[in-house]
């Protein structure tokens, strides 16, 4: 087998790997634009990715190499049929074809994963803003049922003490009314004190005379 016919199915080997890689790597592209709200790093969407892209760039580079090794050949026409020039010149435009629709669809993929980047990264600040609210909302419940425990308990106090005021009134009534009974049960302890006064009185009447008299007879002295 000569050295183009190796060359050439060589090229048609790699175009159709090529194709069938290029076709996934697109296909790629479509999963990426629908689960762009999904999480990339979590459904696995990176290592397909980057696994597909390796494959695609090592494909085109031995896609390359041969191709060269074809233009090689062609340097020298007569050695080379028209069809076989013809041949070369179109795995040339193959190769070119595809080196653009790889660019192409790396371009895209990039472009798609960027955005769903973006918009995972808006998803979770949207997720942190909720739930910042919600802590937030949680602990302004949590001091307005403190407040609504210390006014609870500021109440039962006050009710307490009033209860404590109602008895203590209710003691001292039971003792007027006991002290009230004693004295009304032993009339002479009126009389008693009525004669105490009495004696007062009296005693208060004599010195005051007394101190009368004794001013009278120092003044009829002096003159």
């Amino acid at each position: 087998m000569s050295t183009y016919e190796q060359l050439h199915r060589q090229c048609r080997t790699l175009e159709n790997l090529l194709d069938t890689k290029i076709n996934s790597y697109s296909q790629l592209v479509s999963s990426l634009t629908r689960s762009a709200g999904d999480d990339i790093e979590a459904n696995g969407a990176t290592e397909r990715w980057k696994d597909l892209e390796l494959e695609v760039e090592e494909l085109l580079e031995k896609l390359e190499e041969t191709n060269d090794k074809l233009g090689e050949l062609s340097k020298a026409p007569d050695t080379l049929s028209p069809s076989m020039l013809r041949a070369i010149q179109r795995h040339r435009e193959l190769y070119q074809d595809n080196a653009r629709e790889v660019k192409r669809t790396k371009a895209s993929v990039k472009n798609a994963m960027d955005n769903a980047t973006l918009l995972s990264g808006v998803r979770n600040d949207i997720e942190a803003y909720h739930s910042s609210a919600a802590d937030s909302l949680l602990a302004e419940r949590g001091r307005i049922d403190s407040s609504h425990r210390m006014i609870d308990d500021t109440l039962s106090q006050a009710y307490e003490t009033r209860s404590e005021f109602a008895r203590q009134r209710f003691d001292i009534s039971g003792i007027n009314s006991r002290m009230t009974g004693v004295i009304g049960s032993m009339p002479a302890i009126n009389n008693v004190v009525g004669m105490i006064k009495s004696r007062r009185r009296r005693d208060q009447l004599i010195i005051g005379g007394l101190i009368g008299l004794c001013m009278f007879v120092l003044l009829w002295y002096l003159w």
